[in-house]
């Protein structure tokens, strides 16, 4: 039996903060994008109503990016709809890669408000009888106009811009074949070579400007996340949208090709520019302002005149580059083993429930065989649930969409802490561990809980693979701003080709790390370790490697390195066997 639950397990939970309204408001996007015709009416109408709720909690920009990244899977016409009737740019956001079939937006777009219908017209792969229906509705023009004359009274924009029509295009791929734009509804005399009102105009909004950022030359400057633009025949900008005008207005954006660093494939501006080429994702630097100085991605389309055919310039989209992109396939991946183990997790928890019910003797006497046999029931449950909750969180770390909490914590106590209580466990095996420290403190970057789960996931993972009579050499030290702590392999680990593949189980006791084995107990802790900016790496050497962000130290007292445990030993030295005698 299938059932999902999803949106209501979502709906159960109140968002407290921005980033709460953030990762709740990208759940119910992604539910409510693909159509359920089976699903309840009140529970969709209670998502609509709770994403209503929660887009006031978070910024618009942060709002554009997730409808932006959502915009591909939006599948439900109502969802759409719901986009349609916001603000511009998100509605722009989500419409530009709407993934409807033909059937859906025949149906929907004479129902959607006149803007929304006028954000449509750029989309360029529509089919010819959703082309036939807008042209129909009165949408004509789809590509950006030539800027508008600037309004003569200063400090008031052109009518257009006080309406909110700026220019609109869907920055995806651009195919070969369909670059090619038309001109709009601009005034023949105003496209003319020579005609010396344009220039008269276009002096005088660059005095305006120039008066505008005097004035505000005392005010904080507020970041620019985004920006449209268009440019001239010889690549200058001369129109930009709204606070980025000013600032960019005048600047040669071809002046040189793609900046070092680019995504491989990207098209530099000059060279595309003299292809009269689309560009899609290429890296440019502008300098000149905070707002606007700084590393910028392009996506442009070159104009060409409907009479002649003549080149008219580029126009696009500045955007600035993602702080951490995560690859499309690793979120639905990601997504794909919460849903299993949402799957899973339902039969465990009601087998744990009945076997605690009859350990318990909830409704009535039971033998104390059942009872011993039921407790055994509900432990391994609940181990299983641990296990589904570890792989959970190492699919949300390798994907991106989970955050440590924030905190600081001193590691090289939290280390000390655990290496000597791992030395209490190991010592009836005859089995031991020297430490070297070169630090008597360390602060990371990690929450008093996390740094321990972290530390103890790597060092008694290790602990555990240990055999008997086998030394751990470990050595706690700093390299500049990162903290180091190196481990020799055990043999058992070391035998193995890929660590972080391991599926070596310990044989019991108190250094059960994990229902997964140490393979994946240690990529758990990698993945815990890169979100927090470390790593954890195995070298050729055998040496298994921990670092960490490292903000203030304490070195060991007197400078030299303190050793405890066996003396003498090199931790990047083959693990010796002890020779002491088992006691007898």
């Amino acid at each position: 039996m299938h059932f999902d639950d999803r949106l209501a397990t979502v709906l159960q939970h109140r968002a407290a903060g921005e980033r709460a309204a953030r990762v709740q408001f990208r759940q119910l996007l992604d539910l409510l994008g693909e159509p359920h015709g089976d699903a309840d009416r009140g529970l969709t109408q209670a998502a609509y109503r709770r994403l209503d709720e929660l887009a006031p909690m978070i910024p618009a920009a942060q709002r554009e990016r997730l409808a932006s990244d959502c915009s591909p899977r939006i599948r439900d016409p109502r969802l759409v709809a719901w986009f349609a009737g916001g603000e511009p740019r998100i509605a722009m956001a989500a419409l530009s890669r709407a993934a409807l079939d033909e059937d859906q937006w025949l149906a929907l777009i004479p129902k959607l408000p006149i803007r929304a219908r006028g954000l449509l017209r750029h989309r360029r792969n529509f089919q010819a009888s959703v082309r036939q229906l807008l042209d129909r509705l009165g949408v004509h023009d789809r590509v950006l106009p030539e800027p508008a004359p600037a309004d003569p009274e200063p400090g008031h924009a052109s009518g257009d811009a006080a309406a909110g029509d700026g220019p609109a295009l869907d920055l995806g791929r651009f195919e070969e074949q369909d670059y090619v734009l038309e001109t709009g509804s601009v005034p023949a005399e105003a496209a003319e070579p020579g005609d010396l009102g344009a220039l008269v105009r276009r002096i005088e909004a660059f005095q305006r400007a120039r008066e505008q950022r005097t004035a505000n030359a005392g005010t904080e400057p507020v970041p620019i996340a985004a920006f449209l633009f268009t440019t001239d025949e010889a690549g200058r900008i001369d129109w930009a949208e709204g606070d980025a005008a000013p600032l960019v207005i005048g600047t040669l954006i071809i002046g040189h090709d793609t900046v070092a660093g680019a995504a491989p494939g990207a098209t530099g501006l000059a060279t595309a520019f003299a292809r009269r080429r689309p560009l899609t994702g290429a890296a440019q630097d502008l300098a000149g302002a905070p707002a606007i100085a700084g590393r910028w991605i392009v996506d442009a389309a070159p104009r060409f005149g409907s009479r002649g055919g003549g080149f008219g310039g580029y126009v696009g989209r500045f955007r600035r580059p993602s702080p951490a992109p995560v690859e499309a396939h690793a979120l639905r991946a990601a997504d794909r083993v919460r849903q299993l183990l949402h799957e899973l997790r339902t039969p465990v928890t009601a087998i744990q429930g009945f076997a605690e019910v009859i350990q318990q003797q909830t409704v009535g006497p039971v033998a104390h065989e059942y009872r011993a046999l039921a407790a055994g029931i509900a432990g391994d449950a609940a181990r299983m649930l641990a296990g589904f909750a570890e792989i959970e969180r190492l699919s949300r770390l390798e994907a991106g969409t989970q955050e440590l909490p924030e905190g600081d914590s001193d590691f090289v106590a939290v280390a000390r802490r655990q290496i000597a209580q791992l030395r209490t466990v190991l010592s009836p095996r005859v089995s031991r561990i020297e430490a070297i420290y070169s630090l008597e403190s360390g602060i990371v970057p990690l929450a008093a809980d996390m740094a321990e789960t972290i530390a103890w996931r790597f060092l008694g993972t290790l602990a555990a693979a240990t055999a008997a009579g086998e030394t751990m050499s470990l050595t706690l030290t700093s390299r500049g701003n990162t903290l180091r702590l190196e481990a020799r392999l055990p043999a058992a680990l070391m035998q193995a080709r890929d660590v972080f593949a391991a599926d070596i189980h310990p044989a019991g006791g108190a250094l059960a790390t994990g229902l997964l084995g140490a393979g994946f107990a240690l990529r758990l802790a990698r993945a815990e370790a890169r979100a927090a900016g470390g790593d954890l790496t195995s070298e050729a050497t055998g040496v298994m490697v921990l670092t960490l962000p490292l903000g203030d130290t304490r070195a060991a007292p007197g400078g030299a390195n303190r050793r405890e445990g066996v003396p003498g030993l090199d931790p990047r030295a083959p693990a010796p066997l002890a020779q002491s005698p088992r006691p007898g």
